[in-house]
């Protein structure tokens, strides 16, 4: 099929959801339809929506919860914990009830290797879901570059480079397999700590490989937290055949806003029919929200749970997805 008539395809696709979708009528700066919702992929980063205010937002509009990935302040557990007290007393002059908050972290600091002994001071500062190397992945860093002082103390801070090569993205970014393909022991290891500890691990921007030996080792010690994020983007870019597999060996297929957002632009019809080959068992819908030019998160899971809903999800399909899986994953009980 060419370009043109896929485009042509979609363009008619997208004219029937849109006739034939009654969500509600909206009322701004009300959102609704996102009651019950927990966003298990949310960033409040510095210069990213503000922390407090998104969870002020999904409180009054009837939302569970929000794990925030990244939070301004240097000791994220810290901060969110600064968020859930401001967020009850205002929940208390609002007379409304405050949705529940977790922080997030990354497996690594920078160019700092992984290490169990890092992970096990963050689980006991609070830190409520660990997720493997994003922004400093060799993958990553091969399709897109970075800030070079990320790895090279001596360089200005608004220095980026353009994407490395592979040879030279592995030599100052992160990756989990060993010379003979398996999991470097720090990794297993680590597996291992959050498994004890019923914590969820995120896969991060792992290349394929080191997905399914992820999944492997998460499937071998019965760790049943493991999560896929946006597996639809580049960075990750899973075929649904492989969803489905890594879906039936016990991981959670993560799908987010900014995969349909227009700086990645997948078809919403697309994601659908991924959820359904992998079956919604094994899917929750986040956000991934954050940055300024994404709505915010409570807005971003109102879209995501919409655009499924008017594809084909049944109102208890997206009650699975978006309530009772990410429920499991923050370790809740379903509501």
């Amino acid at each position: 099929m060419s370009e043109n008539s896929t485009t042509q395809s979609r363009y008619i696709k997208s004219y029937e959801i849109r006739r034939a979708y009654q969500g509600g009528v909206q009322y701004p700066p009300e959102v609704r339809g996102v009651e019950g919702a927990i966003d298990i992929h949310c960033h409040a980063d510095a210069a990213h929506q503000d922390a407090l205010s998104v969870a002020k937002l999904a409180s009054k509009n009837g939302m569970r919860g929000i794990l925030y990935k990244s939070i301004a302040g240097k000791q994220r557990a810290e901060a969110v914990q600064k968020v859930r007290e401001g967020l009850q007393r205002w929940c208390e002059e609002e007379k409304v009830e405050p949705i529940l908050c977790w922080s997030g972290c990354n497996v690594a600091a920078r160019a700092t290797p992984p290490s169990a002994a890092k992970i096990r001071e963050q689980l006991d500062a609070g830190i409520h879901a660990v997720w493997m190397p994003v922004a400093m992945h060799a993958n990553t860093l091969s399709q897109i570059g970075g800030r070079k002082s990320w790895w090279d103390p001596t360089a200005p801070r608004g220095e980026l480079t353009p994407a490395l090569s592979w040879d030279e993205a592995l030599k100052v970014g992160h990756y989990l397999l060993d010379d003979h393909g398996k999991l470097k022991p720090a990794i297993k290891e680590i597996i291992d700590l959050l498994h004890d500890r019923d914590i969820p691990l995120f896969f991060g921007h792992a290349t394929h490989p080191e997905i399914y030996a992820l999944a492997e080792e998460c499937q071998r010690i019965g760790h049943k937290k493991a999560v896929i994020d946006h597996p639809f983007s580049p960075f990750v870019n899973l075929s649904i055949k492989q969803m489905t597999e890594l879906g039936k060996a016990g991981c959670y297929l993560n799908f987010t806003y900014d995969e349909l957002s227009p700086l990645l632009g997948v078809d919403p019809f697309d994601m659908y029919k991924a959820i359904r080959s992998i079956g919604v068992e094994h899917v929750t819908l986040s956000s991934d929200c954050g940055e300024p030019l994404f709505p915010n998160s409570v807005e971003g899971i109102r879209q995501m749970r919409a655009y499924m809903e008017a594809f084909g999800l049944s109102k208890d399909e997206i009650k699975t997805v978006s309530c009772d899986n990410p429920a499991k994953i923050v370790g809740l009980k379903a509501a």
